[in-house]
């Protein structure tokens, strides 16, 4: 993973915090002085705000968007503007969950909004990867404060299966499972240590999704959940999602070197990694018939003549099979991506030029030549401008030497403490809106 430099934003927001309460104390309450009510849909033009990335009616990805684009930026060497950082802490409850969206951070939680695990878990390990600003009197910083508060929230919604779903009180699904998983890990959890009311861990719920090697169809897959009669139904989504939380990894995973073929096998005990080797082997046999995945039909129709590719999971069956060391069964399906994608990235936005950023990561291509697009340009285009890049940190890095001096307090940074002091301090992927329940 790409370390990249965080001074920038959190002296923002530590500097920030004091410009517009007086004290450190209220740096450490800033997450949880807010709360998470999802909108309704409104044929209005949507008012999306400055610190957000993409310009599209954020009511259903608000949240979702926001954190890919920093992972996304992480492993791209951006350091994600000190707005942009305020903007997703404003967005957490006082209970450390969080809604898809919430357009007014001032207002209270509404308990009638149910919050999102989804959300929630892919805001936590896209807080986990700030470096944390400075405090006084060993006060607990706001990034931090809002990682951990995630977590607790995290296990506080569990299912006594060991899993979760989309939001709190549903049954359980591979695909809000996994992402959990990698969220307590990213906070600096073990997630099989995390039981449930039944004793139960996250593990036990994501094996009841596997299909056996020996099945008809689907050998090896993922269901995201038992259909009506109890059926586990392949879904390259939900098994994309299960390689990684079984084998441990993440999307900003790199160079994973294999170390044995990718089949499925039944092994004598169940495991979670046993689980998810038979889930690569499913997506190199999916991605082999066309060098891509196709988006499934809708539910109550014929499958269509000519289906039509699917884009993101094809961008998270590279990052999964990267991950399980299979580079070269994903190397294909990466190139294809290359001469296909872009015109869907530019349609879809921050959260698709990030999957496009992390299947390029994963297998070693660059992200800044992908098929002739740079694509960690494009994705910063659809937010605020960053705190600083490779190339900017570079091109000072060489005026300091020229001219013998040390950077010192950012034009950046100043401005940003301003407009933060104006507004005040409220602090796999694809087939998640598929998934959300209405």
């Amino acid at each position: 993973m790409t370390t990249v430099r965080r001074r920038g934003v959190a002296a923002a927001l530590a500097a920030t915090a004091v410009l517009c309460t007086g004290g450190a104390a209220a740096v450490t309450a800033a997450p949880a002085a807010h709360a998470a009510p999802s909108p309704a849909a409104s044929s209005a033009a949507p008012v999306v705000p400055s610190g957000l990335y993409g310009r599209k009616d954020p009511t259903y990805d608000g949240v979702w968007r926001q954190s890919l684009a920093f992972m996304a930026q992480e492993t791209s060497g951006v350091e994600p503007a000190g707005k942009a950082v305020a903007w997703l802490l404003g967005q957490q409850c006082d209970n450390g969950g969080f809604a898809s969206y919430r357009p007014d951070p001032a207002k209270p939680c509404d308990p009638a909004v149910p919050l999102d695990t989804n959300a929630t878990a892919v805001a936590v390990q896209a807080l986990a990867g700030l470096d944390r600003p400075e405090t006084e009197d060993g006060e607990t910083d706001p990034v931090t404060k809002a990682v951990e508060a995630g977590a607790d929230w995290l296990t506080g919604v569990q299912n006594k299966d060991g899993g979760w779903s989309y939001n709190p009180g549903g049954p359980s699904d591979a695909n809000s499972t996994s992402v959990v998983i990698s969220a307590l890990a990213a906070a600096g959890g073990k997630p099989g240590d995390v039981r449930s009311a039944d004793g139960r861990t996250p593990y036990d719920a994501l094996l009841g999704f596997a299909i056996p090697c020996d099945a008809r169809t689907g050998a090896g897959a993922f269901a995201h959940q038992p259909d009506r009669n109890g059926t586990l139904v392949a879904n390259a989504d939900a098994t994309a999602a299960a390689v990684l939380a079984g084998l441990g990894k993440h999307v900003q995973t790199r160079g994973v070197k294999p170390y044995q073929p990718p089949v499925c096998e039944a092994a004598a005990k169940r495991t979670a990694e046993r689980a998810a080797r038979n889930g690569a082997a499913y997506l190199v046999t999916a991605l082999a018939k066309s060098g891509h995945l196709d988006l499934p039909p809708m539910p109550g129709t014929a499958t269509p003549a000519a289906p039509a590719p699917d884009f993101g999971n094809t961008a998270d069956a590279v990052v999964a099979l990267g991950a399980a060391g299979h580079g070269d069964k994903a190397a294909p399906a990466l190139k294809w991506l290359q001469r296909n994608a872009v015109p869907w990235a530019e349609e879809n936005g921050p959260a698709a030029w990030a999957q496009l950023i992390f299947a390029a990561h994963t297998l070693g291509a660059d992200a800044r030549d992908f098929g002739g697009v740079d694509l960690v340009q494009r994705l910063n285009a659809t937010g605020p401008k960053p705190e600083s890049t490779v190339e900017t940190r570079a091109q000072e890095e060489q005026e300091n030497k020229e001219s013998g001096e040390s950077s010192g307090f950012g034009v950046w940074l100043v401005v940003g403490i301003f407009l933060f002091a104006g507004m005040g301090i409220g602090f796999l992927i694809s087939g998640r809106n598929k998934n959300r329940q209405p």
